[in-house]
């Protein structure tokens, strides 16, 4: 508030002489006129001054402004110091990642091939189908049901349901979805062209400012596992699953060397989309190896064939064929029944996609039958001709033992005892390889695990079964007089085919072989290991054995004549077992199964075959797998070119005479 200016007073100043009046003529002189009184007036105040204003010393504020950019300075100098020193590297990688795009290069799965090159699974070209789903938004498509219309279009071609479809296009929050995988280039190319004719449709309606209604689907190259001969060979190659991963079989056993190893590529982008002239850098991807198995695709043709038609007419549960070289122990076939088709796994059944003939485990009958008999000769406990009596009942424990058909007591030899498929005189012939029964469970047990009963067989392939084989002090009182006839025992197909390739190797067991070898990205082909070979019996007790085989399937007395081959000696036994069922838990059933190899005097080929649980007509072995193993051995024969020996069969003893 202003200061409050002091009155103002009135100074009187000094008096002024008044005006002389002028005198008219002849007028006398009047008396001077009377002072006036003086007026009284306020003093005059003092002249005022003009006001000044001081303002403080500037230095004050030019200290604080200093200050506060000084402090200022210093933080960006600190930041700075931050950013490029102490924490460069985070913010470097920071900027790369929203500098830089990296991709994954996927490398080519390597092709899987039969012995010849014969393509068995390769990889093709293949799209995965996928969408922008905020095209399909009202606000962007101008049409209210754009994701059921465009479902209703893409469903016949994706195979897929439209409400399915739909459903992913109705995502508004995403801008990207995945409608289906490794669709064939056909597929795609469909897609393209109706693509075309709704976007032509769209240029040409509404003054050319339609919207396509399928301009929001889109694709990502990819590739497809495709199985050129469909069912063949499926049980063995397996499957790779929607990641393109093996899910089973070779694809999943080898799969490391069939995957390859996946490359990257990293480049400047700008956008969303490449800079060019900024460079790119990268591994590349490195394909997968080709693995060429040792299976004959034609021979894995007629084993699949001959056990598919027998299995549908005997409404059995499954089957399978075994097809090996005696010499190396390749496996030339493998075939099961009911099979698969890799190509649609969707249609599937889930029990039959695996490998049964690895996988399945079952006790083989009288095939395991020559086991024994090379225990008894190689122990020198008889011979061929050795004179057995083979009672109508034996008893023995705590049961009583009978063969498969009801005769009168039988006077065989040795030979005829494998001929005639005798459970007694089997069990006889073991009896003799101790002189106690434990000694003799001890030595046949040996046998046993020397012929692989109870081990891997060697192809380390995923979910293959060792079959069961207990130690001879866990055999019960009826397991050991029924292993030595096939029964309480368990093998898988290959494990049964070893057996009597061992026997047409001239005894020496070679570990079975399902793969030849592996040709890298280079080209060059690598053979795969030298199987591991065990010597089980003496070449001679082998040899013996053979021409015993022979009189099954050539002597009118065998159980096998229904397996003999024009023109070719054939060595086979029969065998009808009791089977398990698995889901049960008991004996249900049979198995019925045949085993041998030809040429009987030079082996080269091995033949095995098992069916379960035949329901329709005939359940022994030598009916209905005796044709298979006929079939099929007579193929292998002429495509491998092996000619026939015009050696005359051995044709050894079968009955024997009566003792006194």
């Amino acid at each position: 508030m202003p200061p409050k200016e002091p009155p103002r007073r009135r100074v009187p100043g000094p008096a002024r002489p008044a005006r002389p009046r002028p005198a008219s003529a002849g007028a006398r002189p009047s008396r001077p006129a009377p002072r006036p009184a003086a007026k009284r007036t306020a003093p005059r105040p003092p002249a005022r001054q003009p006001r000044t204003i001081r303002l403080g010393s500037p230095r004050p504020r030019l200290r604080l402004i200093s200050l506060g950019l000084t402090l200022v300075m210093l933080a960006f100098v600190v930041r700075l110091l931050q950013v490029q020193a102490v924490d460069a590297s985070a913010y470097a990688a920071k900027a790369d990642k929203y500098r830089f795009q990296e991709y994954t290069l996927s490398a080519e799965r390597g092709e899987i091939t039969d012995r010849n090159g014969i393509a068995l699974a390769a990889s093709v070209d293949a799209y995965d189908i996928t969408a922008d789903p905020k095209l399909f938004t009202p606000e962007e498509s101008k049409v209210p049901d754009a994701p059921e219309q465009a479902a209703a279009l893409l469903a016949p071609l994706l195979g897929k349901e439209p409400a399915e479809l739909a459903k992913k296009l109705r995502t508004p929050k995403s801008r990207y979805t995945l409608l289906a995988r490794k669709q064939t280039p056909q597929v795609w190319n469909q897609i393209k062209d109706l693509r075309r004719v709704y976007g032509q449709k769209a240029q040409r309606s509404a003054g050319g400012n339609g919207v396509n209604l399928l301009g929001g689907i889109l694709s990502e190259p990819s590739t497809k596992r495709v199985y050129p001969n469909g069912e063949l060979a499926a049980g063995i190659l397996g499957y790779v699953n929607a990641e393109g991963k093996g899910a089973g079989g070779v694809e999943s056993m080898l799969d490391p060397e069939l995957a390859g190893k996946d490359g990257k590529i990293r480049f400047t982008q700008s956008g969303g989309r490449q800079v060019p002239t900024a460079g790119s850098q990268g591994t590349p991807a490195v394909p997968g190896s080709d693995i060429e198995l040792t299976i004959d695709r034609d021979i894995q043709w007629a084993a699949q064939q001959a056990i598919t038609e027998q299995v549908r007419k005997s409404k059995a549960d499954r089957g399978y064929v075994i097809v090996q070289d005696t010499r190396t122990g390749e496996v030339l076939a493998m075939a099961n029944a009911p099979g698969f088709d890799p190509n649609d796994l969707s249609a599937a059944n889930a029990a039959s996609m695996g490998n049964a003939a690895l996988q399945d485990a079952y006790e083989p009958g009288s095939t395991s039958k020559v086991m024994s008999m090379a225990a008894v000769l190689e122990e020198g406990k008889a011979t061929p001709d050795t004179h057995v009596t083979v009672p109508n009942r034996l008893h023995r424990g705590d049961r009583l033992f009978k063969d498969d058909v009801d005769h009168k007591t039988w006077y065989l030899t040795l030979n005829g005892v494998l001929a005639k498929s005798s459970n007694i005189g089997t069990i006889l012939a073991t009896g003799q390889l101790g002189a106690t029964q434990a000694e003799s469970n001890r030595v046949l047990h040996g046998y046993l695990r020397k012929f692989g009963v109870g081990s891997p067989s060697g192809l380390n392939y995923p979910g293959e079964t060792s079959g069961i084989l207990a130690k001879p002090q866990d055999w019960s009182t009826s397991q050991q007089y029924t292993i030595p006839f096939g029964q309480g025992l368990s093998v898988n197909a290959l494990q049964a085919a070893s057996v009597y390739s061992t026997i047409a190797n001239g005894g020496v067991r070679v570990e079975p072989t399902l793969v030849r070898g592996t040709k890298g990205p280079d080209g060059r082909f690598a053979p795969a290991p030298t199987p591991k070979e065990t010597r089980v019996v003496s070449e001679k007790t082998a040899d013996t054995l053979a021409k015993m085989l022979e009189s099954v399937v050539d002597d009118r007395e065998g159980t096998g004549t229904r397996a003999a081959i024009p023109g070719y000696r054939v060595a086979g036994k029969t065998g009808t077992a009791n089977r398990v069922d698995p889901e049960l838990g008991r004996y249900k059933g049979y198995t019925a199964s045949f085993a041998g190899f030809a040429p009987a005097d030079e082996p080269r080929i091995t033949v095995y075959c098992a069916i379960q649980n035949p329901t329709k007509g005939s359940y022994f072995g030598g009916q209905i797998c005796g044709p298979i193993y006929k079939k099929v051995m007579e193929f292998a024969l002429k495509t491998l070119h092996v000619a026939p020996t015009g050696s005359a069969p051995a044709r050894l003893p079968v009955f024997s005479e009566p003792t006194p």
